[in-house]
């Protein structure tokens, strides 16, 4: 079992920052693929970004790419999240996924564990 809390959520203007954190609670975390996905108010939720166990390997949607990383710490058991040059169409609750198995970054039914989400809300 895994249980995932996100943080760093909040209220920006276009063009600021926030930084999202995912603290995981499994001793093996490491051998986990962490995902951050999102969802807009009557949109289906959406893959953003995803890193192997290890760290090696991240995988971006193209609409964040060149503006969000993510990176994680498997000392400390967190994800991040750096969003930068954030913008409108980038408000949503973004939830942190964790994964052992299975090939594809955006498929939601490959994450076995769901945090409960963190609001990032981005006015014009």
């Amino acid at each position: 079992q895994v249980q995932l809390v996100e943080s760093g959520g909040g209220s920006v203007q276009a063009g600021g920052s926030l930084r999202l954190s995912c603290a995981a609670s499994a001793r093996t975390f490491s051998t986990y693929a962490m995902g951050w996905f999102r969802q807009a108010p009557g949109k289906e939720r959406e893959f953003v970004a995803g890193i192997s166990w290890g760290g090696g390997s991240t995988n971006y949607t193209d609409s964040v790419k060149g503006r969000f990383t993510i990176s994680r710490d498997d000392v400390k058991k967190l994800v991040y999240l750096q969003m930068n040059s954030l913008k409108p169409e980038d408000t949503a609750v973004y939830y942190c996924a964790s994964k052992r198995y299975g090939s594809s970054w955006s498929r939601t039914y490959e994450y076995a564990y769901w945090g409960q989400g963190t609001q990032v809300t981005v006015s014009s």
